[in-house]
């Protein structure tokens, strides 16, 4: 394993590392991984380089590839540069049934942009993904740590004008935004 990198967690995100850590018996410390790649895209302007997934395994002592197969796994962690403000717009079968296509092409034409594209001005990425787990209030996106539920064109419109506003990155460990839509 290498362990070569030029970046590092801040002392604040290490700290942070080394407490989850400690949650875990000597020799588990792979069962931090998903909450570290989450402290690590959020440090690392919203995304995983190759070099940060081999920091977050230095980190934990594991192999490079047991930390890209989780990251490559999942639709919350991203593999390329994202918009500050990623949709991600549930579009399994109670979301689809309950008009995910309408509000991902409405998302789409408000913001000029296709799923997996992101806007000119870098706010914002476009993604349609799997279930969310947010079935009996379909449709639904996700933006960071916030579900936002029975969508509908206005309310979409709503919510892109407050995050618009706010203009701030908005991440998985974001725990102090309140979805007040």
């Amino acid at each position: 394993m290498s362990t070569s990198t030029n970046i590092k967690f801040s002392d604040a995100s290490m700290a942070e590392i080394q407490k989850i850590i400690s949650r875990y018996p000597e020799g588990k410390h792979k069962s931090a991984l998903i909450p570290i790649l989450h402290i690590a895209q959020a440090e690392f302007d919203g995304w995983l380089s190759a070099e940060t997934m081999d920091l977050v395994a230095a980190t934990l002592k594991i192999q490079p590839v047991e930390v890209y197969e989780v990251a490559s796994f999942y639709s919350m962690f991203h593999l390329a540069p994202v918009g500050n403000c990623v949709f991600d717009v549930c579009r399994t079968s109670s979301c689809w049934a309950r008009g995910a296509d309408d509000i991902i092409a409405h998302i789409g034409k408000k913001l000029g942009i296709k799923p997996g594209e992101t806007t000119s001005d870098g706010m914002f990425t476009l993604k349609a993904v799997e279930c969310l787990g947010s079935c009996g209030s379909a449709p639904m996106l996700q933006c960071g740590a916030s579900y936002h539920e029975n969508l509908t064109p206005e309310k979409v419109d709503a919510l892109i004008e407050s995050y618009r506003a706010a203009g701030k990155r908005r991440s998985y460990t974001d725990r102090d935004y309140k979805n007040t839509l």
